[in-house]
């Protein structure tokens, strides 16, 4: 049977937390990405709404009557820091990808040039 060296144990466990993480990575993209399709999507349905009309937004648990202007301000702002943050976890994403895929090549290689086990 063959045995894995130290080294390689070790580099399967770091491919296997670098897994993990590009996981959580694209999960907070996702939900990132889904929250400003979901503010868009109010910004779009305030435009229908007249300068004068009511407009209600939540801060923290209570719910307040706004100036539409305000809220579509307000909502716009967050559109932009929840693309920011979409964009910046794209960086993450691709670094980390590269550096999964550069390990899981030293890792085949490590154990491609040890001689065939005898099964």
């Amino acid at each position: 049977m063959n045995t894995i060296s130290p080294k390689v144990q070790n580099q399967i466990a770091m491919l296997q937390q670098m897994q993990a993480q590009l996981q959580t990575i694209q999960t907070q993209k996702t939900q990132y990405d889904m929250a400003a399709r979901e503010t868009k999507r109010a910004i779009e349905e305030l435009a229908d709404v007249p300068e004068d009309g009511s407009v209600y937004m939540n801060i923290g648990t209570v719910m307040m009557q706004k100036k539409k202007g305000d809220v579509v301000t307000k909502l716009q702002e967050k559109v932009e820091t929840l693309e920011l943050r979409v964009k910046s976890l794209d960086k993450q994403e691709k670094m980390l990808a590269e550096k999964f895929e550069q390990l899981q090549a030293q890792i085949r290689q490590a154990l491609e040039g040890k001689p065939p086990s005898a099964s």
